[in-house]
Parts: C-alpha cells; sequence; structure tokens
C-alpha cells in the first residue's frame, strides 16, 4: 500500500469476499477465520438479518448527527442496559467509549486519578492510551494524561493502591491485546468492594470481551461484578462503527448537553445493525457459546495444551490465548496457519490469539483447533533447523 501510513503490519494479500465463518482473498484462497475481523463479526460475515436492518435503514436515512431525537438509539440503549438503572452515551469505537468513561469518572466524581493495570489495553486516543498498560504503545507520545497509575493484574497487593482520592480503577475482565489473560473471579470481587468502600467508580472495559465473546452478554456477569461504568465497542454492530459508555443513570447529573459529544456516534446505520445483534444474543444463544466453548477447550487441552512448544493456554469462553516459547515466534506460526487456511490473531508478547466468530459450527471450531495442532510442531521443527 503506497498511499496509506504504515501504522499496521500488513499480510500480503488482501480479503475480498466472506461467506458465514469463510472468507476469501484476492488470489482465490479461502480461509477459516479465527479472528472474526479483530473481535468484531461476532455473528459471522453477511449475516442475514444484520444485513436485512442495515439495507432496511439504508434506505430512509444513514445520517441525521445528534441534534434530533433518535428513536433507533432509544430502542438500542434500552437493549444494551437489559433493564438496569443506566444510561448508554454512544461513540464510534472502543477507544471513544474509553474516553468517554474517563470524563465522566473524573467530572462525576471531581477527582482526576485513575488506576489502571499492567499489559491493559484500553485504546490508542490520548486518555485512552494514558490508561493502556503497555509501555510500547505509550512510547514517544508523552506527555500523556497525567494521574493515571498501574498496578499488577491478578494480584492482591493492587488493592493497597485504591485509595479515596481515586475517581476510578479500570480493568478488563480478560486482557485481550496484553496476553488473554483471565481475572479470578475472586480478585475482580476484591477490586470492586475496595472500590465500593472507597468511594472509587468501578469501571470495566468490555471492548473485546462484550457481546457474547466469553459465553455472557458481558464478561463481567460471568464473574458476578457490577460495574459503575462499563465499555462496549467491537462486536456491537457486527463490523459497522460504533462504540458505548453505559453508565449508572445517577451520572447523568455531571454528563448533561454539551458535556460531551461526537458526529457520527449513534449513526442509524450502526444502530440498526446494533438492534440486530442485541436482538439475536439470547440467553439460548448464549448458552449455545458456552457449550461450542467447552468442546472447543477440552480439544485445546487434548491437542494443544501439552506440546513442547506451548506454555500455557489462558482466556475464557471463545477468546483463546496459546502462549508459545521465545523459541517460535508468533509471527511465523500466524504464517504458517494461513499456508493451511485459517487465521488467526497475535497478543501480548508471543501469544497466539483465538476470536473465532461465535456462529461458527463447533465441526469448523475443532478443525481450527486441529489445524493448530498439526502445524505447531512442523514450525517448531523448521525453528531448530
Amino acid at each position: 500500500m503506497k498511499y496509506v501510513y504504515p501504522t499496521y503490519q500488513r499480510f500480503p494479500f488482501e480479503i475480498k469476499t466472506g461467506q458465514g465463518s469463510h472468507l476469501t482473498d484476492n488470489h482465490g484462497k479461502t480461509y477459516l477465520d479465527f479472528t472474526a475481523g479483530i473481535g468484531v463479526c461476532n455473528f459471522g460475515v453477511h449475516q442475514p438479518a444484520i444485513q436485512a436492518a442495515v439495507a432496511e435503514q439504508l434506505t430512509q436515512i444513514w445520517h441525521t448527527s445528534n441534534l434530533y431525537e433518535s428513536s433507533l438509539q432509544d430502542t438500542v440503549a434500552k437493549l444494551l442496559v437489559h433493564g438496569e438503572d443506566r444510561l448508554v452515551f454512544f461513540a464510534n469505537s472502543g477507544t471513544e467509549a474509553n474516553e468517554a468513561a474517563l470524563k465522566l469518572a473524573r467530572k462525576y466524581t471531581g477527582k482526576t486519578k485513575i488506576l489502571a493495570f499492567n499489559q491493559s489495553f484500553h485504546g490508542r486516543t490520548y486518555g485512552s492510551m494514558s490508561m493502556t498498560g503497555n509501555p510500547s504503545i505509550r512510547a514517544g507520545y508523552a506527555p500523556l494524561v497525567p494521574d493515571v497509575a498501574f498496578a499488577n493484574y491478578n494480584d492482591d497487593a493492587a488493592l493497597a493502591q485504591i485509595t479515596p482520592d481515586l475517581a476510578a480503577v479500570i480493568l478488563e475482565v480478560v486482557q485481550g491485546e496484553g496476553g488473554v489473560f483471565a481475572g479470578k473471579p475472586a480478585w475482580l470481587q476484591a477490586v470492586q468492594a475496595k472500590c465500593q468502600a472507597q468511594g472509587v467508580l468501578f469501571m470495566i472495559d468490555e471492548v473485546q470481551t462484550g457481546i457474547g465473546r466469553t459465553g455472557y452478554r458481558f464478561a463481567y456477569e460471568g464473574a458476578g461484578l457490577d460495574p459503575d461504568i462499563y465499555t462496549v465497542a467491537k462486536g456491537l454492530a457486527n463490523g459497522l462503527p460504533v462504540g458505548a459508555m453505559v453508565g449508572r443513570a445517577k451520572f447523568a447529573t455531571a454528563f448533561g448537553p454539551g458535556s460531551h459529544g461526537s458526529t457520527f456516534a449513534g449513526n442509524p446505520l450502526a444502530m440498526a445493525a446494533a438492534q440486530a445483534v442485541l436482538t439475536q444474543l439470547t440467553p439460548a444463544f448464549l448458552t449455545h457459546v458456552r457449550a461450542k466453548s467447552q468442546q472447543v477447550w477440552a480439544a485445546v487441552t487434548q491437542q494443544i495444551a501439552g506440546l513442547p512448544m506451548v506454555k500455557q493456554v489462558t482466556g475464557k469462553g471463545l477468546m483463546i490465548g496459546i502462549h508459545l516459547t521465545t523459541e517460535v515466534p508468533v509471527i511465523k506460526v500466524m504464517t504458517a496457519l494461513q499456508q493451511a487456511g485459517l487465521l488467526t490473531l497475535s497478543a501480548g508478547d508471543n501469544t497466539l490469539r483465538l476470536l473465532p466468530p461465535l456462529v461458527m459450527p463447533v465441526e469448523e471450531l475443532l478443525q481450527g483447533i486441529q489445524t493448530i495442532a498439526t502445524v505447531l510442531p512442523q514450525v517448531e521443527t523448521e525453528v531448530e533447523v
């Protein structure tokens, strides 16, 4: 690509078409998709109900701005809050949703300090990047947004850093970009309890874990948590740009007209897609995701976890991290898997990340796991040579 900034490490092919869980490149090669567009296309590509909703909306109106009321935004917000006493701010992405959460936490509490966690990822805009616990992502952009401190994830010592002078604590229930590390439920609940005791807002980034990825609407539900604020994006509109910040209704005292805004946020096309997604995110669907996840984890444990080049397997639901030894570069594994017809992701230092569409049939999920189990030893042999 000659005319685009090289901010992404791109593979030398272009995805031209897709159907269900399969993608075809510009050379005619078809792949099984274990990326879902980095956790976005949870319902696969060309999902009929979502496609029909967007097509219908396209015939009516695709942009009006936020100067006027939108019954579609209100419908999606109602589906998101799921009967709870909460309100929604719509954005265009996960990082924008986290920016909104940061601003709301500071304005509502009147405090500025935020506690985040090492290895976390909350986005690449300035506020979200400042809360991201990966120094390589922040490198070269100082000065960052001040008053952000970091603690170790899943570490009880972090509790001592939750003090009344904090505006909020932000974390992921399963760290995605940082290596697919799941928070221990008891630790997560202890963090929440300490926040409540100290008058600190408890914020959860559900950008990657939300919309059924862990087998629950949101991962916090599976961990028995009740955050003051949570953010969502990726899978919310199955590919159309949208994000959302969901907070307790009482926070509206700090988020009135002029407090925050976004030109394209809540776009009718994205809202139509989000409505179709949330309507299909039923308890029966989530039960099916959990059942498939159990079969996948059983296969991963049996076929992959014991391989010599695998240090550990982490994650939750259909969000899986295969941590490789440093002798086996993850990029080499991803390339070999592409040649075998499987698309995957990386995360953290040297982790193969799997985020297949939630609608992928279990037979295809197990086929992908088998492909990884076959390819990994071949790559290790090449590295040794």
